[in-house]
Formats: C-alpha cells, sequence, structure tokens
C-alpha cells in the first residue's frame, strides 16, 4: 500500500478559541503541509468522517479542504478522495516558516494583553509541557 494510506496527524477544534472551527481545520491542515509532516499524495480523510471525528458539521469541514484546493495544497478527485498536492516549502524550511508565524501571532497576542516577555515564556513553557503529557 502507498503512502497515500498513511494516518495523517489528529486535527483538533478548541471551542473556546475566538478562531471559528473552519480556520482552525484550514490552518492547522495548511501547517502541516508546509512543514512537510503531511506528504504530497498523502489521502486525507474525507469531508465526512473528518467531520463526524470533529462533531462539526459537513459544511464546517469542507470549507477549509476547498480553500485549500483553491491554493493549490489540495485536489480532490472524485472516487480517489482528497490528496495533499505539494507543499510550499519542503522540509525545514517549511517547518521554520510555520513556527515563525505561529510565534508571530502569539507574540502579537503577548504584546496587545500586556504579559511580560517572562510570562510569554512561561505560558509556552508549560503549553509545550502540557501537550507532552
Amino acid at each position: 500500500m502507498s503512502s497515500a494510506a498513511a494516518t495523517p496527524p489528529k486535527i483538533t477544534v478548541d471551542p473556546t478559541l475566538p478562531t471559528p472551527p473552519y480556520e482552525q481545520v484550514r490552518q492547522q491542515i495548511a501547517d502541516l503541509i508546509t512543514a512537510s509532516v503531511l506528504a504530497p499524495g498523502l489521502r486525507l480523510p474525507p469531508v465526512r468522517q473528518l467531520a463526524g471525528d470533529l462533531s462539526l458539521a459537513v459544511g464546517t469541514v469542507a470549507r477549509p479542504y476547498l480553500e485549500l484546493e483553491a491554493v493549490g495544497l489540495l485536489v480532490t478527485r472524485r472516487g480517489g478522495g482528497t490528496t495533499v498536492l505539494r507543499s510550499p516549502e519542503p522540509g525545514p524550511a517549511g517547518r521554520t516558516t510555520v513556527l515563525a508565524a505561529r510565534a508571530r501571532e502569539y507574540a502579537a497576542t503577548v504584546r496587545r494583553i500586556g504579559a511580560s516577555d517572562e510570562e510569554a515564556v512561561a505560558a509556552v513553557r508549560t503549553a509545550l509541557a502540557e501537550s507532552s503529557a
């Protein structure tokens, strides 16, 4: 069986975030592709399956798939499912790009709420420790 049958990393949705669920799904899939975690040819779960897994409406999952197709990251073929089409920045460069983008977003939030650098770093360390557990 080809690598297209491999199980992709788990996509999650956090209902406590202000970011809409469809955008959380879109961003996670785009980040995984950009960081080369999802390789070209990898088949994603069908929209209905992922929607059920995430307890979301089918349209909420269909939207990110369509948006990622529009930018050339995914392709859907009738009877063939949705697969990763390409990785914009393969390898470590892609992972660095994703990390830098998410770090900029976090830094902007830190500044917006007036937290210190020490508080921000402590929050990251805590989040990393919790995600390892």
